[in-house]
């Protein structure tokens, strides 16, 4: 009976503490980023514990040990492991950098602007000896050959290029040589996928001989083709005025622009009367010739029988055409001729 109360102790003493003692420590319970070394499950009072940081961990405060107290409990400790940094990283020359933080386990990611590629890696991790896993990388500019050459063209470029590459953005400007015409974009370029831009062509471009105008003439009859940008210049007999530009040009799809026109004048069609041309008053008859030019204004005088007063009616010519206001009435002749002071042209004026 005394033999069994016994085991019966020692088994209620295994299921009170699971070791088989009295007051002893279990595993402590720390702040995850403190490391404890081994797998050693229970500590006898009096056992010491030496603590440490986990790597990428930096200790601050202390003490870095606990002691296990005969009452089963760990002494207190204020050991605190907090992140290790790494250095600020410089910018990237023609590129961008991004990261929220430079501690460890941080990481930064690098990309390169347009027209650069990339020289190195685009990520780096904050490691726990406090460094960066990879050095920030290189943008380098994307390289483009010479650009290609028209057959008889020539490019000149916005700066100097040496050897056989230029540079992203590097620009330049086609040229033909005479009497060669450029067809296509004029300026080129050193793309982002190191391509110039589409090259364009140099054409042989003639127009042919240009036609005379009525009622004028050409500074030249010579019946032959002309090259681009050659010029003919036409121009009007006697009273006939040139409308449009004087000059034509041979356009570099072989076609010449617009030839102008020669516009006739017209005669003032009244035979008693006074008129208002060119700022003066004049009767009709002393208009000679009878005759203003294309695009002139004239002046005839009417009545406003109301206000017994005169007023003049302006009407332009219009190649050889010179419309009559209607409100103009033309006097008899003994009017004119012995009452000539009534005419609404020497009266009061509305």
């Amino acid at each position: 009976m005394e033999r069994n109360l016994f085991l019966l102790t020692l088994v209620v003493g295994f299921i009170t503490d699971g070791s088989g003692q009295d007051n002893v420590c279990t595993r402590p319970e720390l702040n995850v980023n403190i490391l404890l070394e081994g797998l050693q499950r229970y500590f006898s009072p009096g056992e010491e514990l030496v603590l440490s940081c986990k790597p990428g961990y930096t200790p601050v405060s202390g003490p870095r040990k606990i002691i296990c107290r005969v009452n089963g409990e760990w002494t207190k400790t204020k050991l605190l492991c907090i992140p290790k940094r790494c250095p600020y990283p410089e910018s990237v020359l023609n590129g961008e950098l991004y990261y929220t933080d430079t501690v460890y386990g941080s990481t930064i990611n690098y990309t390169c602007d347009e027209g650069y590629t990339m020289n190195g890696a685009d990520v780096s991790e904050c490691l726990s000896n406090g460094m960066w896993s990879n050095p920030a990388p290189e943008c380098k500019a994307v390289q483009c050959g010479l650009a290609p050459i028209p057959q008889f063209g020539k490019i000149i470029y916005n700066k100097h290029v040496g050897g056989n590459t230029a540079s992203y953005g590097t620009q330049g400007t086609y040229q033909c040589l005479p009497p060669y015409v450029l067809f296509g974009d004029a300026k080129a370029e050193c793309t982002s996928n190191g391509n110039w831009t589409k090259t364009p062509e140099c054409r042989v471009v003639s127009c042919p001989p240009p036609e005379n105008i009525e009622r004028g003439y050409m500074s030249s009859d010579t019946k032959r083709t002309y090259d681009y940008m050659e010029t003919i210049k036409y121009g009007c007999h006697g009273d006939h005025v040139i409308e449009g530009s004087q000059q034509i040009v041979c356009q570099k799809y072989g076609n010449w622009s617009e030839r102008p026109s020669c516009k006739a004048p017209c005669s003032v069609g009244i035979n008693r009367g006074r008129i208002l041309y060119r700022g003066q008053k004049l009767w009709i008859k002393e208009l000679t010739p009878n005759r203003i030019l294309h695009n002139e204004l004239v002046s005839v005088y009417c009545m406003n029988n109301e206000r017994k007063c005169g007023y003049a009616v302006s009407t332009q010519c219009i190649d050889g055409k010179l419309n009559i206001p209607e409100c103009f009435q033309e006097p008899i002749l003994n009017t004119y001729n012995l009452y000539s002071s009534s005419l609404p042209s020497e009266i009061n004026q509305c």
